[in-house]
């Protein structure tokens, strides 16, 4: 099975400033002649861990991160205003333009794999190949299953530790009460609404308990910026049509895809990443028989890596280092 490589540190790191208010940070790491790769990283709102730098040999890749607007060490944090996804997608192609990159790799998990998809369906030029986990293709259908009904019928315990700080009224369109907590003026209230929406999503990712997940996940500063952003996001269905990605799946059909799944996800079922493979004729498919929706589950990392070594073995355009 495949594993981690070695823990790397950046050799460069920039502060790029956009559309007021944010300033994104980007991080540089690997080999500076490499392959580029960009990390978008799930939420939204979630920002980059430094594990994913760790999915690339380093020797080939030229391996970048950046914090989407308003978390990691992106700024102002927890930031809403003019964060919405037309906003990120222009952040990847200002990146792009700023760090004088011809093509990449796109390497996006959940929302990052919503993203991906959506700037390669904008820039298709751009896009040398992408790797693909946990799919999420941002459909109202998709949205309603973790926040609605769906996961609440497998985790029926943990999905009354959610909802119980809410009275009935409220209980029907959860994802607006949270925002109207998440952007109250009660402190306190803010974050107990912050700390149960980020635990629900720790409590629902990984095939087995997963104590590293429930950590960071319970991180009061993290759960701020993923439950302000995340829900902000979906309650404007991710700012896209409701099948977008699907319909213009032509035109990212040349693009390599390599998508990573959990047979056991219950954030984003596998049927999602089932019905795009079926539309991508350009895509395979690889379904981890023991692993749900977290990224750093041994079969996920495996079939990961096993997908950065297929790009790198099959890349016409760059020469391996002797």
């Amino acid at each position: 099975m495949q594993t981690f490589y070695p823990p790397i540190k950046t050799y460069a790191e920039h502060r790029l400033p956009v559309e007021s208010p944010h300033e994104i940070y980007i991080a540089e790491c690997g080999n500076p002649e490499g392959l580029p790769v960009l990390i978008v990283h799930s939420g939204p709102g979630a920002g980059c861990q430094k594990f994913h730098r760790r999915y690339f040999d380093p020797r080939y890749f030229r391996i970048i991160l950046f914090d989407q607007r308003g978390c990691g060490q992106s700024t102002p944090y927890a930031e809403l205003t003019n964060n919405n996804t037309q906003a990120l997608i222009s952040d990847m192609e200002a990146i792009r333009e700023h760090l004088n990159i011809r093509r990449w790799v796109l390497f996006g998990g959940a929302w990052g794999s919503t993203l991906s998809m959506l700037y390669a369906q904008q820039y298709p030029e751009h896009v040398h190949s992408m790797v693909l986990r946990g799919v999420f293709l941002g459909r109202k259908r998709d949205i309603d299953w973790m926040y609605h009904s769906g996961a609440s019928k497998i985790f029926p315990d943990y999905w009354n530790d959610f909802i119980e700080q809410f009275d009935e009224n409220e209980r029907n369109d959860l994802i607006s009460a949270y925002c109207e907590r998440l952007t109250g003026n009660d402190q306190l209230a803010q974050m107990a609404a912050a700390k149960s929406w980020s635990l629900w999503q720790a409590r629902t990712s990984a095939l087995q308990p997963h104590s590293t997940i429930m950590e960071h996940f319970s991180d009061p500063h993290f759960a701020v910026g993923l439950a302000r952003i995340e829900s902000h996001f979906f309650k404007q269905h991710c700012f896209i049509e409701d099948n977008q990605i699907l319909d213009n799946i032509g035109r990212i059909q040349n693009i390599p895809a390599y998508i990573v799944h959990g047979r056991y996800d219950i954030v984003c079922p596998l049927d999602a990443a089932w019905t795009l493979h079926r539309a991508w004729p350009n895509s395979q498919l690889y379904i981890v028989r023991d692993a749900g929706h977290a990224e750093n589950e041994p079969g996920i990392i495996d079939a990961l890596i096993y997908a950065t070594k297929k790009i790198m073995k099959n890349d016409r355009d760059y020469s391996a280092p002797a």
